[in-house]
């Protein structure tokens, strides 16, 4: 569809007509007069019929110049058909933790015991298929913290990535600090209004440079919002030489750090005790971080200004020619 973005330009199209019939003749032009007795001797200076017709175009080439130059000074365009285009949704980042504790099989998958990280990817990966409109993005965390997805709108290669990571790639130990150290660093420059990371752990900072509460801090002062976590069961049964015996294997778990995380950047904490209660947690920050749902009608434009501009200067050329061979 054409459309004119400035149509009160055209307004202007009646200005050499106006100029014309209101303004009075330039002065400083030769009126005189040559008085002969016969004109045939000056016909070949004339030109004949056709120089005569030249120069009844030249007025019609300057008239559709100006013509011209109105219509780019409107600025036309064209518009293209109308596109959905979903709104721009959150910032969010998972950290995942793959120390040697994520080894501990306390919780059950389809009637089978699995360790906390198969768990994790179990329900994360379901999470991340959910977010349709938010960046998502992946790290994860042992002894040292790393990128393992940045922020992008493809979220079947976040969950792919999710489902490559083994317990130990980062390392044995527990960095909390430093991954929301790295999570703060990679979000704070986007401009999504919406930044949000998903912590996951099942033990205590015991690595990094960064205490994990400093981290919060930082998380805080750059607007970001942190859920926290805490992964693994209360009780489970150790099979022992004279028996089985009922272990707490979630001892090592910083339940306080963890509260004081989320507490700091506006955020919740959350305890997953079993795979049922893990689900409940992702669906819960479903509710609290809803996905953006709204959607814009957007249509291309294509401007079209520059064909009649080159046009008037094509037309400007040909009255500037005619004027230099009129003064040759």
């Amino acid at each position: 569809m054409l459309e004119f973005a400035w149509p009160w330009y055209f307004l202007a199209l009646p200005l050499p007509w106006l100029v014309r019939r209101l303004l009075p003749p330039a002065s400083g032009l030769d009126t005189g007069a040559l008085r002969v007795p016969d004109l045939e001797d000056f016909r070949h200076l004339a030109g004949g019929a056709g120089e005569s017709i030249h120069a009844q175009a030249f007025p019609l080439v300057a008239l559709l110049g100006w013509g011209l130059l109105v219509l780019a000074a409107s600025n036309p365009q064209w518009l293209g058909e109308p596109i959905g285009v979903t709104d721009a949704g959150r910032d969010l980042m998972l950290a995942v933790d793959l120390s040697e504790s994520m080894e501990v099989e306390d919780f059950l998958l389809e009637g089978e015991p699995v360790d906390r990280l198969v768990a994790t990817k179990a329900v994360a990966k379901a999470f991340i298929e959910r977010r349709e409109g938010d960046r998502l993005g992946l790290l994860v965390f042992g002894e040292q913290a790393y990128l393992n997805a940045p922020l992008t709108h493809d979220r079947a290669t976040v969950a792919r990535l999710l489902d490559e990571t083994a317990i130990g790639l980062a390392g044995r130990s527990t960095a909390i600090g430093d991954a929301l150290g790295l999570a703060v660093k990679r979000l704070r420059e986007q401009d999504a209004a919406h930044k949000v990371v998903i912590l996951m752990t099942d033990g205590a900072n015991t690595a990094g440079q960064v205490t994990p509460l400093r981290a919060a801090r930082l998380a805080a002062n750059a607007g970001l919002k942190v859920y926290t976590i805490g992964i693994g069961a209360d009780e489970m049964m150790v099979r022992q030489l004279f028996g089985n015996i009922r272990v707490n294997p979630s001892t090592d778990l910083d339940e306080k750090t963890l509260k004081g995380i989320a507490a700091a950047t506006g955020g919740r904490y959350f305890r997953a005790r079993d795979l049922k209660a893990l689900e409940e947690i992702y669906a819960e920050l479903d509710r609290l971080e809803p996905v953006a749902r709204g959607e814009q009608q957007l249509r291309p434009i294509h401007a079209l200004y520059p064909w009649p501009l080159a046009l008037a200067a094509l037309c400007g050329g040909v009255l500037l020619w005619r004027q230099c061979r009129g003064t040759a």
